[in-house]
């Protein structure tokens, strides 16, 4: 129905940057809010950023000034990008889209398979 791949993932020195992207495909009728979530081994799932359909954001305070997400409408793709990394930042990065596909009238939640972001020296 709705098939989110995420990439940009990768090993990173303290300071680098990264930026994740993830593209939503299938028999969709229509987006709304997407974000970034991470979770770290033994910790819960914690939000990191957000966008909705208008293109308003919200950031975890701990990534405020260093990430932006954006989104692309046109290719229904969300990205994250990240800078001044930390090694606090570290963890497995899943894509969230909130949309609708079609045949469906409620609005449902989808997640990417995740990708990894290791900072460290």
């Amino acid at each position: 129905q709705v098939h989110l791949v995420e990439s940009g993932g990768d090993l990173v020195q303290p300071g680098g940057s990264l930026r994740l992207s993830c593209a939503a495909s299938g028999s969709i009728f229509s987006i709304n809010a997407m974000g970034w979530y991470r979770q770290a081994p033994g910790k819960q799932r914690e939000l990191v950023a957000t966008i909705n359909s208008g293109g308003s954001t919200n950031y975890q305070d701990s990534v405020k000034g260093r990430f932006t997400i954006s989104r692309d409408n046109a290719k229904n793709t969300v990205y994250l990008q990240m800078n001044s990394l930390k090694p606090e930042d570290t963890a497995v990065y899943y894509c969230k889209v909130v949309g609708r596909v079609g045949g469906i009238l409620l609005e449902r939640v989808y997640w990417g398979q995740g990708t990894q972001v290791t900072v460290s020296s």
